[in-house]
């Protein structure tokens, strides 16, 4: 009997369904290969999207705070952080995240831009433009 509990548990556990979460990571050579990356990315309602960009704060470039969304009923962001170098060198790169969630079904397009943001700095030295289709 504990048995055939056991596997009734397992089999009700596994037909749950959860959300999913998509990955885009533009190291640096990425973007010294192509300045301006394009990207599809396809998500159902409820899922994630983590995004990692490479980002040297040193040389005065950086993305931008916010990703510029298009449509934000469709995606939302949900978050921004700066992760430091694995290794505490003098001018090495670290990333920036941003997190978001996939809201209800459509499609919208989202920009980065890297580049410096004073004025006169240059803009979008680097970008990265993700069509979102949400299905």
């Amino acid at each position: 009997m504990k048995y055939v509990l056991l596997i009734m548990l397992l089999m009700i556990g596994c037909s749950v369904s959860q959300s999913e979460r998509a990955f885009f990571n533009g190291n640096c050579d990425r973007f010294f290969e192509d300045r301006h990356l394009t990207w599809n990315v396809y998500l159902q309602p409820g899922d994630s999207l983590l995004v990692t960009l490479c980002s040297n704060a040193t040389t005065g470039f950086r993305w931008s705070e916010s990703a510029q969304i298009k449509d934000e009923s469709i995606l939302e962001q949900r978050g921004h952080t700066f992760v430091p170098p694995e290794k505490s060198m003098p001018g090495a790169a670290g990333k920036e995240e941003w997190t978001f969630n996939a809201l209800k079904k459509g499609t919208s397009v989202v920009v980065w831009e890297y580049g410096r943001p004073w004025a006169g700095g240059e803009k979008g030295e680097w970008s990265l433009t993700a069509t979102i289709i949400v299905d």
